[in-house]
């Protein structure tokens, strides 16, 4: 035989029970549509970056085929190349910062570490030891957090 216990509520309990549920439902039907709108409007700015980063596939792409057509480019599409590929590169800079990705602007000849990785050292005896001699790659920032840090080289006196 089970052992079953019976609770007894008031009627002011039991109303308050019923009121709390009323709310939790409400809550629950709030939160979806909140959720369902979060939905919505990260699907939108999905579609936004999607359709931007397929222009500039775009342009990469004709840059390919036009030299894929044209294994000897003539000198004028070569002296253009290098604002064609410069004006990629704003366009993909742009892109970026509309979503507050940030190149870091650091300009320091020591090495900070919370936004630097040194990936290698070069021999150079006419500066102070661990000075930046090169940035290598760009590192970007997303408000304050950092994506990827500066990479670079510093220097190292000789043994």
């Amino acid at each position: 035989m089970k052992n079953e216990q019976i609770f007894y509520l008031s009627s002011s309990q039991r109303d308050e029970l019923l009121q709390e549920l009323g709310n939790l439902l409400k809550d629950k039907v709030s939160l979806q549509q909140t959720l369902q709108q979060e939905q919505e409007q990260t699907t939108a700015a999905n579609e936004e970056l999607f359709l931007e980063l397929l222009d500039l596939f775009d342009t990469l792409e004709f840059l390919l085929d036009y030299l894929t057509e044209n294994p000897e480019p003539n000198a004028q599409f070569l002296k253009r190349l290098p604002k064609t590929i410069e004006v990629v590169k704003k366009k993909l800079l742009l892109i970026l910062e509309r979503r507050e990705v940030k190149a870091i602007d650091f300009q320091e000849n020591k090495p900070d570490f919370t936004l630097c990785r040194v990936v290698d050292c070069e021999i150079n005896n006419e500066i102070e030891e661990d000075m930046i001699t090169k940035i290598v790659r760009k590192g970007f920032s997303l408000g304050d957090k950092i994506l990827r840090p500066v990479e670079v080289i510093t220097s190292k006196k000789e043994d």
